[in-house]
């Protein structure tokens, strides 16, 4: 395999169409099972890879080096493989900030909630770092070192200004699920949902139902394919290309 994405489950993934938009190359889906997991990095039989749930920390022992990006995250969802060296970047970091910095989503000194505790999370809170949000508050299903229940967000934190989901609930096929009721947020002003299939979340339309800004996935998962293709072929795109390739991703999505 030259290009492609490895992920237990990439039946929904639009990947494929996003890259071959992109750059003049075939890019593969290619499922990958716990138990295939390990031959496939020790092999690492590829030009380059992007990483998906729930190998974005799993892959980090296998890696010869990090950038900075990946390193302050902690997650990789993009590999270089350089001369039988690999390389590990993060651009779900940089795919989320282009996503809120396009809908003009203002988090500074804003009490934010984030849904999920898994690589996904661990990108979208340090750009909310990185953006300076007053607090951000870990939820997920079990409490950890890092997360709280959604018990106690709903004891604590129905005060926050905006949301992320970073939790599977919501992605097809289970489409009619959501993470949260938005009602329980008086003072939410904007949510953003990593899920692009379907390209409208409930949680979204909900959010969109309140009055509140709402962000599905699409963009974000565009502008990180972008963003991981620059590391791939080693070249600067033009970013303008973003919103063209979401635009008709989003037009033949939404007929079919």
């Amino acid at each position: 395999m030259n290009y492609g994405l490895i992920g237990e489950k990439l039946g929904h993934s639009y990947s494929k169409d996003i890259h071959e938009m992109l750059a003049d190359y075939t890019y593969d889906l290619c499922p990958v099972t716990k138990e295939e997991f390990t031959t496939f990095m020790e092999e690492h039989a590829f030009d380059a890879i992007n990483v998906t749930i729930p190998y974005k920390q799993a892959v980090i022992p296998y890696l010869d080096s990090m950038d900075d990006n990946a390193k302050a995250i902690g997650a990789v969802n993009t590999i270089v493989n350089k001369n039988g060296k690999l390389e590990g970047h993060n651009t779900d970091f940089s795919g989320f900030l282009y996503m809120l910095k396009k809908h003009n989503i203002q988090v500074e000194g804003k009490k934010c909630v984030v849904l999920g505790d898994g690589g996904a999370s661990k990108a979208v809170v340090a750009v909310l770092k990185k953006l300076g949000a007053s607090e951000v508050v870990i939820v997920d299903i079990i409490k950890t070192e890092n997360a709280i229940t959604y018990e106690e967000c709903f004891e604590k934190h129905t005060d926050a200004q905006f949301i992320a989901n970073t939790s599977p609930v919501g992605m097809f096929p289970k489409s009619d699920a959501s993470p949260v009721d938005l009602t329980r947020f008086p003072k939410c002003e904007a949510v953003a949902d990593v899920i692009y299939n379907p390209l409208e979340t409930k949680l979204i339309s909900q959010a969109k139902s309140l009055g509140m800004i709402g962000v599905n996935g699409l963009e974000m998962l565009v502008a990180q394919a972008l963003y991981a293709v620059e590391f791939f072929l080693d070249k600067k795109l033009d970013e303008a290309q973003i919103d063209e390739v979401y635009k008709k991703i989003y037009a033949e999505k939404s007929e079919s």
